[in-house]
């Protein structure tokens, strides 16, 4: 059966942000405007925010599909909204439940458009000479089975299932061929390795010695649209967000409340459950969260944010990247279709 595609894809579900939410609306800090005379805080629907047209929705058979967006609400956003509702509840946490939200901060993880300029910065460097070492090394394999007289038999590799690249081969005239493999660094790449990260990598990260920490009187924590930190330390102004799941030490953090963290310390054992913070604590806890923030803030108070993270105003980046956007589908969708001709 035909279903009606979800074009407006929510890097961060609506069910996460209504946290902060009041009568239905959320309050929001931009990083980024176009003059000084927007006013520092506005105030957004649940549905008209953090989100991007078909920001997953990939062309695949000559038709735009939004499985991934579907898979992501299936398999860990549905299961962690009633999860998130015990933590708030201050209800029993069973290891099932620590599961699904672990699983579902990872897939807050791979999917947001800072996460998606990373993958292309890094793999723009490193693809293609991935790629002909592969094809080479995939070439010699076969040229020697075949001078060999065996079977190079079945390669049992589902972690590279679905990869989207073709092959095409150039005939010579002296009877050989030319070997290419295309692929496109982009949106349908970007979706492939959030699933393989989502399906196979997430079966090695620890799903133990988490915890929930909550702020001191007072304070209270935000929330982004970068929202799960990964955080590297090495003192209180060395560290950067280049952190892993599974770096020793490293430092993980989701805000699932203003009153509420979700927080691992890799290999360390957890505080427990409903520890309060000191004040400096949380203060640095709270201004990671509000520099790790791509181009929005959220917070049920307005507070120092913008004394952590002053906004740019900036008339021609701010069009500039409106514009891209606004391209984002049309020029994503017309290299994927190229890729599969």
């Amino acid at each position: 059966m035909m279903h009606q595609i979800h074009k407006d894809n929510h890097y961060v579900p609506k069910l996460y942000l209504k946290q902060w939410a009041k009568n239905g609306v959320i309050s929001t800090y931009r990083l980024l405007v176009p003059n000084e005379k927007i006013p520092l805080w506005k105030t957004h629907s649940l549905k008209g925010i953090a989100y991007q047209e078909h920001l997953y929705n990939y062309v695949v058979a000559g038709e735009q599909t939004d499985e991934f967006e579907r898979w992501l609400d299936r398999e860990f956003e549905a299961p962690a909204e009633e999860v998130i509702s015990r933590v708030i509840s201050e209800q029993r946490l069973l290891p099932d439940h620590w599961r699904t939200l672990i699983r579902f901060a990872m897939a807050q993880d791979v999917r947001t458009p800072a996460r998606y300029r990373e993958f292309v910065a890094r793999q723009s460097e490193s693809l293609e000479s991935l790629l002909n070492d592969t094809l080479e090394r995939s070439v010699a394999d076969l040229e020697l089975a075949v001078s060999e007289g065996r079977s190079l038999g079945r390669a049992d590799n589902t972690a590279a299932e679905g990869f989207p690249f073709n092959l095409a081969i150039d005939r010579q005239p002296d009877g050989s061929g030319l070997l290419h493999a295309h692929t496109i660094v982009g949106r349908r790449l970007w979706v492939w390795n959030a699933r393989r990260l989502l399906t196979d990598t997430i079966k090695k990260i620890p799903m133990k010695d988490w915890t929930i920490l909550k702020p001191p009187p007072g304070l209270s924590w935000p929330t982004s649209d970068n929202p799960l930190v990964r955080l590297n330390y090495h003192g209180p102004e060395q560290y950067d967000f280049k952190g892993g799941w599974k770096v020793q030490n490293g430092d993980i953090l989701l805000p699932l409340s203003p009153k509420h963290l979700l927080y691992t310390c890799v290999g360390n054992r957890p505080m427990i459950r409903g520890t309060t913070l000191d004040h400096d604590t949380a203060q640095f806890m709270r201004r990671i969260i509000i520099e790790n923030a791509d181009r929005y803030v959220f917070s049920t108070e307005s507070s120092d944010v913008h004394l952590i993270r002053p906004r740019k105003a900036c008339a021609k980046q701010f069009m500039a990247e409106r514009s891209a956007w606004g391209d984002w589908n049309r020029e994503q969708s017309e290299a994927e279709a190229k890729l599969v001709r």
